[in-house]
């Protein structure tokens, strides 16, 4: 449903706490920000509305008891209204913001009266959990948090749990900063969206830019897919499709009666076999293409010949490529096969004489690192934490950002390794060096190079 915006008013210059000032977070302070007999255990989820975040209260004790919160709301894809409601009623009680909803999507207006904005966007919802719900904050030492985790934050508690790295850190820090941040450098729109682990046609985000393109606006975009910290620019397009041989059907003791389909899908695998993932440099950034097989299908009964296999093949593709360039190399130009339209044969390409059924189909951006506004984040992540930018292999949204002509990259907590992961967990310290980040850049307190800012603390 859409709802009608809360009026824009515009807030006093309430001071952010001085710790937000730091961009070395105490593991000590981690630890104590938690409530001790959450460690360990699950964490209940919260009732009614989130509380907002407070500014005059410790940064860390903040992002924690958030991240806790959204944590603890289960919102797997087609189940994301609890939360949703939960953020909604949050941000409504932000008086510098403008709030809208449409669906299981909340969209936070900051108009702050500047030149340029920026679009802050994270998706709500999850993959389906693995025994990974509730989740747990996990002490230093826990066997259960991953050796690498434990190599690289010896000292710092561990959330661990279905969407901790993919994406609700990143989530916990965006509505931090919705709250806290009221004197930034540009107009500021978040954008807590649904559905984005599904197929592309339930995407909330494609449904608000679709149906209310004017309450998302921006110069540049940021998405919050976990990349440690660091940016990856633009994302492969993706197609999934199904291959399809044909056969006759026929009592399996007269198999010369008829065709075996699933036999004659050995030619599909073969190509499939035969192919060799491709390395494309787009721009600078190298990303790296790849064909495979994910499910099949075939066969009616145990002793009937099947007239039909099918093949389920994903196509990732490099952003040197439009969609329709990327169809054309798995099916040919004029195979006509397209979302929703049923069988057709392959004239040309990869599986050329098979049958073609298109299943989702989004297509790639391109890095979008030369834009100033990309431009002048890129030199403070390098500065900050000596990363250069990298590519994004997984497809993202930030596609439709650079559909619409807006560049747009990928930063956020936690590492893409751990997404959609049984063992899915992020050291909470992620939490408030991505906050430092982001604050920095968003006010103009960048400070010495590599440094935070110690400007005004009125961000």
């Amino acid at each position: 449903m859409s709802m009608s915006a809360n009026d824009p008013v515009h807030s006093s210059n309430d001071p952010v706490n001085p710790s937000n000032d730091t961009a070395t977070t105490s593991n000590d302070t981690l630890t104590a920000s938690i409530d001790p007999q959450a460690i360990g255990g699950t964490l209940p989820e919260p009732d009614g509305a989130l509380d907002p975040a407070d500014p005059s209260l410790p940064r860390e004790r903040e992002l924690t008891r958030l991240f806790a919160d959204i944590m603890a709301v289960r919102s797997v894809s087609g189940e994301e209204g609890a939360l949703a409601d939960r953020i909604e009623r949050m941000l409504r009680t932000q008086p510098h913001l403008q709030v809208r909803r449409h669906g299981d999507t909340v969209v936070a207006v900051h108009d702050a009266g500047r030149n340029h904005g920026v679009v802050l966007a994270g998706h709500i919802d999850t993959v389906p959990v693995i025994r990974n719900f509730p989740p747990l904050i996990l002490r230093p030492g826990d066997g259960r948090i991953d050796h690498g985790v434990a190599h690289e934050h010896p000292d710092e508690p561990v959330m661990w749990g279905r969407g901790s790295t993919d994406m609700k850190a990143s989530d916990a820090v965006l509505l931090y900063l919705a709250c806290t941040v009221l004197e930034p450098q540009f107009n500021l729109t978040y954008v807590f969206y649904d559905h984005e682990e599904v197929a592309a046609e339930h995407n909330g985000l494609r449904k608000v830019l679709q149906d209310h393109p004017d309450w998302i606006r921006g110069d540049f975009a940021i998405i919050g897919e976990p990349t440690s910290g660091a940016i990856e620019g633009g994302c492969n397009g993706t197609m999934r499709f199904d291959v399809v041989s044909h056969g006759v059907a026929a009592h399996s003791a007269r198999a010369w009666m008829g065709r075996n389909a699933i036999h004659a899908a050995g030619e599909i695998l073969d190509c499939l076999r035969a192919y060799t993932p491709q390395d494309v440099t787009v721009d600078g950034l190298t990303y790296r293409e790849g064909v495979n097989a994910t499910m099949i299908s075939g066969g009616t009964g145990t002793n009937v010949i099947p007239d039909e296999c099918r093949i389920h093949v994903n196509y990732r593709f490099a952003p040197d490529k439009t969609l329709a360039q990327a169809k054309a190399l798995m099916m040919g130009e004029d195979a006509g096969a397209e979302l929703g339209n049923g069988e057709h044969e392959a004239t040309g390409g990869m599986f050329r004489g098979f049958g073609i059924e298109m299943r989702d189909e989004s297509p790639a951006a391109r890095p979008g690192l030369d834009a100033p506004l990309s431009r002048s984040l890129v030199e403070l992540v390098r500065a900050r934490t000596g990363a250069d930018p990298h590519a994004k292999l997984g497809w993202t949204d930030v596609a439709r950002f650079s559909a619409l002509g807006i560049p747009a990259v990928n930063l956020g907590a936690g590492s893409a390794l751990f997404a959609h992961k049984a063992d899915e967990q992020i050291a909470m310290g992620d939490l408030p060096r991505m906050e430092s980040l982001l604050r920095d850049w968003l006010t103009g307190r960048v400070g010495q190079v590599g440094q935070p800012g110690q400007g005004d603390s009125r961000a």
